[in-house]
């Protein structure tokens, strides 16, 4: 299968070194026409994940993601959530038809508050059996170091998820698969929040003893929010080793599995994670504003905290920590002063 990578940061990056790696040739979107260049004179991405070196000849460049999009059967979507909009508005409503979509994006789709796969269905009328998504935990940067890392490739047909996943196998990927589209995106957008809060008690001197708890009462919140949105048993520290019928997987979370809880606290711990990051220097006393200037990178949480607020207000969950990081990030609540609500919230 021909695959196209539509998006040239740093997960966009890793993916495009994980499929040349294993013999694809890809066509690959970029923004900058310049940048294109640049890397077909030094060999790699000059802006991100410089130590991984491709082979020229197995990539086929464009800043035109039309073009990408129309030689592509397989379309891995790898932009910010923040800016899918303008990429997909301008294309013709037909340009999917007769092919898959596999959604690296961790976000909301901002001004609808959709996930993906329903903007992608309301705006192209594109079908969800035509539709995965492919989450972590894997930070980037791991996989350009080539340290053994975990991927999830989600679909409901799960004959193509299979086969889909298979293009992602490399002796230092280990490659799973299921059925709940909904719930491993929702926890791909929440575990960013988190992350972001998890960086905000960083920065306030919090210790590793609040963090941990911090962390343990994030992944209840999340667990809450799925079974409110249709998951019957995800529950914190469940482990599911027997295999289920694919049907049986619609309706049970194996919660404990990498793609839930392990992305959280990977998300929540690491130093290379950006949402981390970002609430680290919102703990510190920086402004949003001058916090995404001094990382030149987007945190996806920021956006999803608003954007899951507005969703929740429907779900009706209980999230006392995702509605505070909202508060503080959008409604200037002092970051302090939020985490003083947030121990008496603690458990």
């Amino acid at each position: 299968m021909k695959i196209g990578v539509i998006g040239s940061g740093s997960w966009g990056t890793a993916i495009a070194k994980i499929l040349t790696d294993n013999g694809q040739n890809i066509n690959w979107w970029f923004r900058s026409p310049q940048t294109i260049d640049q890397l077909i004179a030094r060999r790699h991405n000059p802006h991100y994940l410089p130590s991984v070196h491709f082979d020229i000849t197995s990539l086929t460049l464009s800043s035109e993601a039309e073009s990408v999009i129309k030689d592509s059967e397989v379309i891995i979507l790898v932009t910010p959530s923040a800016y899918i909009t303008d990429l997909l508005e301008p294309l013709p409503s037909a340009i999917f038809q007769g092919k898959k979509i596999v959604s690296a994006i961790k976000g909301i789709v901002p001004g609808c508050n959709y996930l993906l796969n329903d903007y992608l269905k309301e705006k192209f009328h594109f079908s969800l059996t035509d539709y995965f998504t492919l989450l972590g935990p894997c930070h980037a940067e791991e996989v350009a170091a080539e340290k053994l890392s975990y991927l999830t490739v989600s679909g409901v047909d799960v004959d193509a998820t299979t086969e889909i996943a298979e293009n992602f196998k490399t002796p230092y990927l280990r490659v799973l698969h299921n059925t709940d589209v909904y719930g491993v995106q929702y926890a791909a957008v929440l575990k960013n929040i988190y992350a972001v809060g998890a960086g905000i008690a960083h920065g306030l001197e919090y210790g590793d003893n609040f963090l941990s708890v911090l962390i343990a009462n994030s992944a209840d919140e999340m667990a809450g929010f799925l079974r409110r949105t249709g998951k019957k048993s995800p529950q914190v520290g469940t482990i599911i080793h027997q295999p289920r019928p694919a049907s049986a997987e619609q309706d049970i979370t194996n919660y404990a599995a990498s793609v839930y809880l392990g992305d959280l606290l990977v998300t929540c711990y690491s130093l290379f994670s950006r949402n981390r990051t970002f609430g680290n220097m919102i703990g510190k006393g920086y402004s949003v504003k001058s916090a995404q200037l001094e990382m030149n990178m987007v945190a996806e949480g920021y956006n999803a905290s608003k954007c899951m607020n507005a969703i929740n207000h429907k779900v009706g969950a209980e999230m006392p920590i995702a509605e505070t990081i909202y508060k503080i990030l959008w409604e200037k609540l002092p970051a302090a002063e939020g985490f003083n609500g947030i121990e008496a919230e603690l458990l």
